[in-house]
């Protein structure tokens, strides 16, 4: 009642009357809330039991499985549904990606990434910063849309051919959807017209979307026409210097695919339409790699057999045999020289004053293609597998089937969560709820062993003893053990994340 005699008096003033209605409209919506907000108070205050919510009592927000977007197509039939041919499915990050609603086709080349694979992408994206920052790599965006001058003045613009998605604007001026960005940041540095050798090097890096008009975009996220990449620029102040950038580049991409865990060769490879003096792919190693790669078991030497020849069957180095074997390409190093600081005029004042060419590198990384290549190599034909880094979520709880036996032992599952989320700090935002308690606990955890959650924590049988014992599938190592809460706080306390 106090509510409308407010909004009487004010009704009662007239002179703005669309003020006024605004005003009365802003009241009344409070006031037809009220029960509302006294049921939620009463939730957050306790007084409303609730085992599974998404905005549990005095704590912070419980992740319900319940609430994520990931349309699932766990049937083959569904899957190729989606992508047309059954021959186009050849591959088994594809197929598994497709199954567990980690990406959706949007079109041919195009998926549409859901929130896990977001998720992952992010870490990776966290773990490519900390290598490269580690390096002196200092960030930056630049524009997809690249002039064709700038691709013109290098003669890309006709040599890329048909793999430059081009456009023009309404003025008919044409641009592309940049693969790459030498021009556009070589054009950007000799922009700056007072550098100093004593500011070199530059390591300049972005991770953006890049496309590419491939004729046949196939293999999912290994093969398509919009993809994310880390490029990274490098400007020296000499070939020594910029040898010596090289190498350090090199290493913190071993560096990277080490915190990973994923087993890599690097390549020497051909310098293609980027140009330059001096190339390396790190390839990951895979029988359903497009490159074909030559490795020596004796000295070391590898390389991608195109820059070989397909007849050679001895190491050049030492004159053994070479193995061959298949790998995709994840990075891939150039050494540039003064190509395009020369185009561009990108130029800084030497020791002794006088204007000199800036020595260049690229180093590319494939973000989305990191992903798919990992599930590749580590998962099995049905189930995914992450390096440890990049699981979307690293813990997965299975409570028990509502109605069931062990139906009592589903607070347990629910004070687990807030005390992961207490005593494990680093966890925080990285424990899900299973809280589909109408199935069955194995179907549950048949979804979770294909998403491939680190750790899965299930409430069975012996969740009801005293004390309570909650069973633990480490799903990358194969265990499965039985541990009490605090069992299970300090096994969780060693879990790293980025």
């Amino acid at each position: 009642m106090a509510v409308t005699r407010a909004v009487l008096a004010v009704t009662a003033v007239g002179e703005s009357a669309s003020l006024c209605w605004g005003v009365t409209e802003g009241l009344l919506t409070r006031w037809r809330a009220l029960p509302t907000l006294v049921t939620c108070s009463r939730q957050l205050s306790g007084c409303v039991p609730c085992s599974l919510h998404h905005c549990a009592p005095g704590r912070g927000k419980r992740l319900l499985l319940s609430r994520m977007f990931q349309p699932q197509n766990l049937r083959e039939d569904q899957v190729l549904s989606q992508e047309g041919r059954s021959g186009d499915l050849t591959c088994k990050s594809q197929r598994l990606m497709l199954q567990v609603g980690l990406i959706h086709p949007a079109s041919p080349g195009c998926y549409h990434l859901l929130p896990y694979t977001v998720r992952a992408m992010e870490k990776l994206v966290r773990v490519i910063d900390q290598e490269m920052q580690a390096i002196g790599g200092q960030k930056v965006n630049m524009p997809s849309l690249s002039s064709a001058e700038l691709w013109r003045a290098t003669n890309r613009w006709d040599l890329m051919g048909k793999e430059l998605l081009r456009l023009k604007d309404r003025h008919d001026k044409e641009y592309c959807l940049g693969p790459t960005h030498e021009e556009a940041v070589t054009a950007l540095v000799a922009s700056q017209k007072t550098l100093s050798y004593k500011q070199l090097p530059f390591l300049l890096y972005q991770v953006t979307r890049k496309f590419r008009d491939e004729p046949r975009p196939r293999f999912g996220l290994l093969r398509g026409r919009e993809f994310y990449m880390k490029d990274m620029y490098t400007f020296d102040s000499s070939t020594e210097a910029a040898q010596r950038t090289y190498s350090l580049v090199c290493g913190a991409y071993r560096s990277l695919f080490s915190r990973l865990g994923l087993p890599f060769v690097k390549v020497q490879a051909d310098v293609g339409s980027i140009g330059g003096t001096m190339s390396h792919e790190f390839q990951l190693p895979v029988d359903v790699g497009e490159d074909r790669l030559a490795v020596c078991p004796g000295c070391n030497f590898s390389a991608n057999m195109e820059t070989l020849g397909l007849s050679q069957m001895n190491c050049p180095v030492c004159q053994g045999p070479l193995t061959e074997t298949r790998g995709i390409e994840v990075g891939h190093t150039f050494y540039l020289g003064t190509k395009y600081s020369s185009i561009f005029n990108a130029r800084f004042a030497n020791v002794h004053g006088k204007p000199s060419l800036a020595e260049m590198g690229c180093y590319g990384l494939g973000v989305t293609r990191i992903l798919a290549a990992a599930i590749e190599v580590l998962s099995t034909e049905d189930c995914i597998r992450w390096p440890g880094l990049l699981a979307p979520y690293q813990v997965c709880l299975i409570p028990p089937k509502r109605g069931s036996k062990e139906m009592a032992a589903t607070e347990l599952m629910g004070s687990l969560h807030d005390h992961i989320a207490e005593a494990v700090p680093q966890l925080h935002g990285e424990v899900l709820l299973d809280d589909r308690t109408h199935l069955t606990i194995g179907n549950r955890l048949k979804d979770a062993n294909k998403l491939g959650y680190p750790f899965v924590i299930i409430a069975g049988k012996r969740a009801l003893e005293d004390p309570s014992y909650l069973e633990v599938w480490c799903q990358n190592t194969g265990e499965v053990v039985f541990l009490n809460k605090e069992g299970v706080v300090e096994l969780l306390s060693t879990v790293q994340v980025v």
